[in-house]
């Protein structure tokens, strides 16, 4: 082979590298962004990375677009490995017409994305584009739908993982809506349907770009961002720690990890952390900290339904998904929200083969005109569904309250749970001994002479009577009230009983879950 073939071959990678060239990439920087190739360096393991497609160039010639020819078109894609393990990864690069896609743009990620169901491994998608390249029209707008549908039939085969590092609008939005996990950079990455001048044009809101789709705004209120980052750099280790905790595949285990805790390990501190009185709060963040490996758990949609906890953590080296009553938040109630972030995630574990443990304190469901009127009666019923339908193994610990519906819907023993344990502070009953009281007892206290004192009285004969595990431990509903010291322990064991478990639902195309 001739020395200049060899010669021309480097120019053209060193002009692939090069993007859309020095000027945009310092004004990528000035923005406080990276490069797409800068985010592929940190995200995977040093040298790893194998790119596929550097030389696409699109093949409009449409408004002058023969001209103007970049080669890779605006998406830098290929593979790597992160912590040694396989995954695939896309990355659209703003130098290049602003991101924009295209239709040979779509096609990179497309490829990428019918690699990811041949080989089995995670998809990460770094977003940062402008949307569809207007020049292309509909072919640009065909290329969003052929990346929708791979997203859609990738679900619950493969993980799927979005970080929106810029602008992210319009139709673009769905692709990283049906993936498992999106991630956002304070200051820099937004997303929305319509942008603001929109919104001004059409209702005569007033609102900045970070308001209407910030990272912070869809943390908070919308519950479509799972992570909101400080930078890239922490977004890109973020989804490095996340992978840590996920299989490659819907047939894979979760990677399991040789633990430096003590799988015997018992914290007394647990054993007073509930407060004597049960209307008083505590945190449920302490309680999981105190009983995962190192005291270490990563939490997903941490500022959003705060009232109830999801997140990664590891028992004895086994992963699992913790799912978590907030007492500290509208005293770990559910509501819409709650219903919404917990059925999302449990899907996910039981997608992915992780199983789940509940931490339960729950006086029920947010009661008033709003929930109802807003569906609390479907939204909560796809947390019920979510645990209904889950067949990996399935725990429970009821730390405290476990009242009406709520009780049922958090993986109690009837819909499915595997091992389930309470401790003796717990409290399992149709609802709270002052409304049972008020019901049962209305016409006695309404005859005393004192009723506070009468209300009292009958409060503490319900407490003991009913408010405590035992009931529930006669019938089976719970298979062991335990120390709270002895948590960890338990759980390990349990993990270790049920690592061979097969279950099955009935065969069926798919269920039909209240959306």
């Amino acid at each position: 082979m001739s020395t200049d073939k060899v010669k021309h071959l480097l120019e053209e990678r060193e002009r692939a590298l090069q993007g859309g060239g020095a000027k945009r990439i310092e004004e990528q920087h000035k923005k406080g962004k990276l490069t797409a190739r800068e985010r592929i360096e940190i995200l995977l393991d040093d040298g790893s990375f194998e790119e596929i497609g550097m030389f696409v160039q699109h093949h409009s010639t449409d408004f002058g677009l023969e001209n103007q020819k970049y080669l890779g078109d605006g998406v830098v894609t290929g593979r790597g490995t992160i912590d040694g393990r396989q995954v695939l990864v896309f990355s659209q690069d703003f130098t290049v017409f602003g991101g924009s896609l295209s239709e040979a743009h779509a096609e990179k990620i497309c490829r990428i994305m019918d690699l990811s169901l041949k080989i089995g491994v995670p998809v990460i998608g770094l977003n940062d584009s402008g949307g569809a390249r207007i020049q292309e029209g509909v072919v640009s707008l065909g290329g969003y739908a052929d990346i929708f549908l791979r997203n859609t039939l990738a679900s619950g085969v493969v993980p799927q993982i979005s970080a929106i590092l810029g602008p992210c609008a319009g139709g673009a939005v769905y692709s990283p809506a049906i993936t498992d996990f999106v991630f956002m950079v304070k200051n820099t990455s937004f997303m929305f349907v319509t942008g603001p001048n929109v919104v001004k044009t059409v209702t005569h809101e007033d609102v900045t770009f970070e308001e209407l789709g910030g990272a912070i705004t869809h943390a908070t209120k919308s519950g479509v961002a799972h992570f909101a980052c400080e930078n890239e750099v922490e977004c890109l280790g973020a989804i490095r720690k996340l992978l840590g905790y996920i299989p490659l595949n819907n047939l894979d285990d979760p990677p399991r990890v040789v633990s430096t805790d003590d799988p015997l390990r018992m914290d007394k501190t647990l054993d007073t952390i509930v407060p004597e009185n049960p209307n008083k709060p505590y945190d449920m963040k302490e309680v999981i900290r105190k009983i995962v490996d190192n005291g270490e758990f990563f939490e997903v949609q941490e500022l959003f339904a705060q009232n109830l906890l999801v997140g990664f953590a590891r028992l004895g080296g086994y992963s699992v998904g913790i799912v978590a009553n907030q007492p500290s938040v509208l005293a770990g109630v559910l509501d819409i929200d709650a219903s919404l972030k917990g059925a999302r995630f449990v899907r996910f574990c039981d997608a992915f083969n992780i199983p789940i443990v509940v931490l339960e304190d729950v006086p029920g469901f947010l009661p008033g005109t709003d929930q109802e009127w807003r569906g609390i009666i479907k939204n909560g019923a796809k947390l019920l569904y979510a645990f209904c339908e889950a067949t990996v193994p399935r725990l429970t610990v009821i730390t405290r309250k476990a009242y009406g519906g709520a009780y049922d819907v958090m993986n109690s023993k009837h819909i499915g749970g595997d091992v389930n344990l309470a401790w003796p502070s717990a409290e399992i009953a149709v609802m709270g001994p002052k409304g049972a009281v008020e019901i049962i007892f209305r016409k006695e206290i309404e005859l005393a002479s004192d009723r506070e004192q009468a209300t009292e009285q009958k409060v503490t004969e319900y407490r003991e009577k009913f408010a405590n595990p035992y009931i529930a431990a006669e019938r089976g509903f719970i298979d062991e009230v335990i120390v709270p010291s002895e948590t960890r322990p338990k759980l390990i064991k349990a993990l270790r009983f049920l690592e061979n478990k097969v279950d099955s639902n009935p065969k069926k195309k798919h269920g039909n879950i209240p959306l």
